[in-house]
């Protein structure tokens, strides 16, 4: 049987803290949870799960803090969470079943959940490096938005999957704050840090400086495809914003470069016909978005509901206004399969209620 180290850096974590470690309790045969600054009950709540509490001076690096968590694990394999992560009972059973099995793997993908509905149904998700064997080579790089490189026997679970059940939605300048001290002190960033660094300037509002940023992304030849890809979806989004439409739009077609179109990719064009009244186009996208499927083996964000519910839901109010009301109600129909309980499917389904009253009583 396979024995595995749970590591956990934190900070003020009291709220979020013993969900995740109630969890943790049920699969790890040691627990480690390393504090880099706590002043509330995080120390207090975490020594009620494991005796392994340290303290990290923190450094603006997450990597160095993880990596430090890492260096205590003594079991084979080591398995990574942040505070605000939760398993279902499904997923720990999944990861009792592995360490049970005879699988000799280095690096095992699992999907990070970080957008769900209420009933816990994936809608934003990707693949994350989770469980690793305890090897110097897999530690952690970048000091944001930190990472190990895959290494040795890789094998995707889709089954063990991490929800990111974040509390506080609110977007901090953290993460900015960082990569702007490393442009201080001169360092020069990778094709990654770059990515990162463009997309912390969007989530910030620093729109005119993000746009340069993912240019100068999407100029360099080095890069992840997949981060490109994410890259010409967030530069088209910071051209709406300033209201160029125009370059929003060649934006996402430059995506077409990297791989087949994806469904976030094509329900964003349909948006932007939609914002323009051209209805027809918007449903030309929106279908090609409905019909597409997620490739889940690539590695990049998925927004499940952007090949699903989401064009299905526009595609309704397009054919409702070019007059197509049979296509509507199917489209309707189609996207209260998806989530029936949505209060957009709920007003749609009281309009054609009342609208086949309305044409019954004339």
């Amino acid at each position: 049987m396979k024995e595995l180290s749970l590591c956990l850096i934190v900070k003020d974590e009291e709220k979020c803290l013993a969900d995740c470690l109630k969890c943790g309790q049920k699969f790890a045969d040691e627990i480690i949870v390393v504090d880099t600054g706590s002043t509330d009950k995080t120390k207090e709540i975490a020594s009620q799960y494991t005796d392994k509490v340290y303290d990290f001076e923190w450094v603006n690096d997450f990597s160095k803090a993880r990596n430090f968590a890492f260096d205590k694990a003594e079991k084979e394999y080591i398995m990574w969470l942040d505070a605000d992560d939760i398993l279902l009972d499904d997923s720990i059973e999944q990861i009792l079943k592995w360490k049970n099995s005879d699988e000799d793997v280095d690096t095992l993908m699992c999907p990070y959940v970080t957008g769900f509905d209420e009933q816990y149904n994936p809608t934003f998700m990707f693949n994350r490096e989770r469980i690793l064997k305890n090897l110097p080579v897999l530690r952690w790089h970048d000091p944001v938005h930190e990472v190990i490189t895959p290494y040795g026997k890789v094998v995707v679970n889709e089954n063990i999957k991490v929800y990111h059940n974040k509390k506080n939605k609110i977007h901090t300048d953290r993460n900015l704050n960082i990569y702007r001290h490393m442009l201080k002190e001169g360092k020069k960033f990778t094709p990654r840090q770059q990515f990162y660094y463009a997309r912390e300037l969007y989530y910030n509002n620093y729109i005119s400086e993000a746009i340069h940023e993912f240019a100068v992304f999407i100029s360099n030849k080095d890069g992840w495809s997949e981060n490109k890809i994410e890259a010409c979806l967030n530069l088209s989004k910071c051209y709406q914003i300033n209201k160029e439409i125009d370059n929003a739009l060649t934006s996402l077609f430059g995506s077409f470069v990297y791989d087949i179109p994806r469904g976030e990719i094509l329900y964003e064009i349909g948006n932007i016909f939609f914002l323009k009244k051209e209805y027809k186009k918007a449903i030309y996208w929106y279908e090609l978005a409905l019909n597409s499927k997620p490739n889940f083996d690539g590695g990049g964000f998925i927004n499940i509901n952007c090949y699903q519910f989401l064009p299905a839901l526009q595609l309704c109010v397009c054919y409702y206004k070019i007059g197509d009301i049979v296509r509507s109600r199917c489209y309707h129909e189609i996207s209260k399969g998806f989530k029936p309980d949505d209060q957009r499917v709920q007003f749609n389904e009281k309009f054609f209620i009342t609208d086949k009253q309305s044409k019954n009583s004339e």
